[in-house]
């Protein structure tokens, strides 16, 4: 099982997408949970999703998820768990609040929400990570390694 979890290659491409999804996810999460860059913190991010009909329960978990996942991914470390629970966040993102407001963001600043094109690419991103794995400078190829010998 661990090996499954931490396998992967020394590529670069598998690099750029953690990264890419990473450099997205963990701003992300760190606006939840701590209220970093302009964000509400945890007690406002639960307030957010209680004002949204959702429970704490589920605002920490996609707070957690966020947030450590997109860490995670930065540094390599269960690249595939981090990526999946990206995905499903992202996937529960469209289906519960983005899919009425369309395909496309509110880049002209029209409409009163955002559609789902942003959510669809981290998807295919966290899936690409889940099969390939964290590739080149990551901790779970250092893990792999040191298992093998």
């Amino acid at each position: 099982m661990w090996q499954k979890l931490t396998r992967t290659n020394d590529s670069v491409a598998a690099l750029v997408l953690r990264l890419a999804l990473g450099l997205v996810m963990f701003p992300h999460g760190a606006q939840k949970l701590l209220g970093w860059f302009g964000g509400r913190g945890l007690s406002g991010t639960i307030d957010l999703f209680h004002q949204l009909g959702f429970p704490t329960l589920l605002a920490v978990l996609v707070t957690i998820g966020e947030f450590f996942g997109g860490l995670g991914l930065l540094l390599g470390f269960f690249s595939r768990i981090a990526a999946a629970g990206i995905g499903v966040i992202m996937l529960g993102a469209i289906m519960t609040v983005h899919w009425p407001y369309g395909f496309f963001m509110n880049w002209a600043g029209t409409k009163e929400r955002e559609g789902f094109e942003f959510h669809i690419l981290a998807i295919g991103l966290a899936i690409a990570i889940m099969i390939y794995g964290s590739g080149k400078w990551s901790i779970d190829r250092t893990l792999a390694d040191n298992r093998s010998r």
